[in-house]
């Protein structure tokens, strides 16, 4: 397999040992300081090269571990580290990627258009809470039809629990889940079941536990400032090599571990201001790897602005991104099922916000918002629709609770169903959050695991102040306790109920649908939209440009209504497809009254079908 790039800087096996290069134009001199099995360490000094030390040690080589002595006195983890095995406070280890044995040649990547997404954090997903667990429920998510999974970040954080975006050594796979071999082998075998694996990575800011950076050189700014920190210096004095950090990153997790997409997390964090923006350089440098590997790689942004500049080519202003999360459609959802009035939920307002994102992509596309107190966002209605991901629920909406509660938690089963079904029938790429598909009830919680006692209580205290908004009082979990990690893993043990395995039957059979009906394959069909506040229904038509079509009809209200099948402008009939109310999912048969024929459907509450157009005769 060809490649146009290769990772330079970091520890290198060469033919005559390992080349080792770091920036570090804050420090006169570099050491590289190995460990060895007998317990004593070497030191072999690096040629400095404008800011750049490098060297060819021929007594290191796969699995030697190493620090980097700066300036004779302290001793730290190479920034560009594959392998941290004592975590972020020990020694970095030389890692030859090349050893791995592939077996997935015949993976070329996917579409975002054929994505199904499952989100997962590796630590929770399952028992064991590591890559090798992981593997061990892959065969289940492809029956359940997903077509990708989602790893929260895998980047070396503190300790052994963390959701991930505490990581201060972006290049270490963290030890605890099994280094850079147990991603490798879950890749390889998610490959091989037919699974493409999206990788969450985190550019705009760098954890506090354990980070060094800023003594090798200027990778932070205090120009602007992040929710979580100092920014990353993207465009000041000395950045080149900053971006090149990042753009190497992002390579070296598609080169080297064969992931086939990568979730920008907080894009809109990454500040700014050079003539090319960084996320342009980053997609720019991802596509062209992509097509010397001959694999489909794609980039994704989590942005809150509601802006379709990430996704818009570059040609055309834009950063040049496949796709970007859409908060709007969760917020809307969640308002609309649970009646939350609570901070940015305000801004969201019954069935009226769900059909202005089915039909618009955002909520908010320049209008006023009342929470944030000035306009929001810009159209995206001329932006294809498999640009868009969205979610019922996902790690943020779930875990940023007070007590992180899932939605099964607080709306009944009708309306578990009545979720799932918006979320797949929608013309969108769609997100599960693991656990989701059967109706999970465990929550999944924040939890850390930092040695640095003060650092732990800033955490909570943090997390006090940021519920504040919320009205959420004192009952927040202890982000420190490992019964809060325990509490979060999965039980799968509930799928035996029935309930849960209907609403896994539910899942399984829209997934199933979004791949043999044209019509739900993201930016395939023209959407139309009708929606009644007063009844609480939404009818949404959805006409592929060859092939039948489909209308899908929700009712967000307590009693039945009655949804007039004219949203279409054809003389058709409509077949039933699914209803949620059938008994396969729980229900209580009440469903497809009227079968459509008579310009109406009676709908139940809290329910949703799907119709299929027949010719009329």
């Amino acid at each position: 397999m060809t490649t146009v790039w290769a990772l330079q800087r970091g520890a290198n096996i060469v033919a005559d040992g390992v080349r080792f290069s770091v920036w570090a134009p804050h420090v006169s001199e570099v050491h590289v300081q190995l460990a060895r099995t007998d317990g004593k360490t070497e030191t072999h000094q690096l040629e400095a090269h404008g800011g750049v030390f490098d060297g060819i040690v021929a007594e290191a080589e796969a699995g030697t571990d190493y620090w980097y002595r700066l300036n004779g006195r302290q001793d730290r983890p190479d920034p560009v580290s594959r392998f941290q095995p004592a975590g972020v406070r020990g020694p970095s280890r030389v890692v030859d990627p090349s050893v791995f044995r592939w077996t997935d040649h015949d993976w070329k990547g996917l579409a975002l258009a054929d994505m199904i997404i499952y989100e997962l954090h590796v630590g929770t997903f399952s028992g064991a809470g590591t890559f090798a667990g992981a593997i061990e429920h892959l065969h289940e998510l492809k029956a359940l039809g997903v077509t990708a999974i989602e790893l929260m970040p895998v980047a070396q954080f503190p300790g052994a629990r963390n959701w991930g975006y505490d990581g201060v050594l972006p290049y270490a796979v963290q030890n605890t889940y099994g280094g850079p071999d147990g991603l490798r082998k879950l890749v390889d075998a998610a490959h091989n079941v037919g699974l493409g694996v999206v990788l969450d990575v985190v550019y705009n800011h760098i954890g506090p536990e354990g980070n060094h950076l800023c003594e090798f050189g200027p990778y932070f700014t205090e120009r602007y400032k992040t929710p979580w920190g100092a920014a990353m210096n993207f465009d000041g004095r000395e950045s080149d090599e900053v971006r090149r950090y990042f753009v190497d990153n992002a390579l070296h997790w598609l080169a080297e571990y064969h992931i086939d997409s990568l979730r920008l997390d907080a894009a809109d964090n990454l500040l700014d201001v050079s003539p090319q923006h960084i996320l342009e350089e980053l997609s720019s440098a991802v596509h062209i790897e992509g097509s010397a590997l001959g694999r489909r790689m794609t980039l994704v942004a989590e942005a809150d602005g509601n802006d379709p500049r990430y996704v818009r080519p570059t040609v055309a202003g834009g950063y040049g991104l496949d796709a970007q999360w859409v908060d709007d459609f969760h917020h809307a959802a969640r308002a609309t099922l649970v009646g939350e009035t609570t901070s940015y939920f305000s801004d969201y307002h019954g069935v009226a916000s769900i059909a202005k994102s089915l039909k618009d992509r955002y909520v908010f596309d320049g209008q006023f918002s009342p929470y944030r107190r000035r306009k929001r966002g810009r159209s995206a209605r001329d932006v294809p629709a498999d640009h868009f991901v969205v979610c019922v629920q996902n790690h943020d909406q779930v875990g940023n609770r007070a007590t992180g509660d899932r939605l099964s938690a607080v709306v009944t089963f009708e309306e578990q169903k009545l979720a799932a079904a918006l979320l797949l029938l929608s013309p969108y790429v769609p997100l599960i959050f693991m656990g989701q598909e059967y109706g999970e009830t465990n929550p999944f919680q924040y939890f850390v695991s930092h040695e640095d006692r003060d650092l732990c209580e800033l955490v909570r205290s943090g997390r006090r102040k940021e519920f504040e908004a919320f009205g959420w009082g004192d009952e927040i979990p202890d982000p420190e306790s490992e019964e809060t990690f325990l509490r979060s893993k999965l039980d799968r043990s509930k799928l035996s109920d029935p309930h849960h395995g209907a609403i896994y039957d539910l899942y399984k059979d829209l997934i199933g649908l979004r791949k043999t009906e044209t019509a739900l394959r993201p930016a395939a069909p023209k959407v139309h939209v009708e929606h009644d506040e007063g009844e609480g229904w939404i009818a949404l038509m959805l006409s592929p440009r060859s092939g039948t079509e489909l209308l899908a009809v929700f009712n967000f209200a307590r009693k039945e209504s009655c949804v007039p099948t004219s949203v279409s402008d054809r003389g058709s009939a409509w077949k039933p497809v699914l209803s949620t109310s059938d008994r396969k999912y729980g229900g209580g048969g009440d469903c497809f009254r009227n079968a459509a024929t008579s310009g109406h459907i009676i709908l139940g509450s809290h329910s949703a079908e799907l119709y299929r157009q027949e010719d009329a005769l």
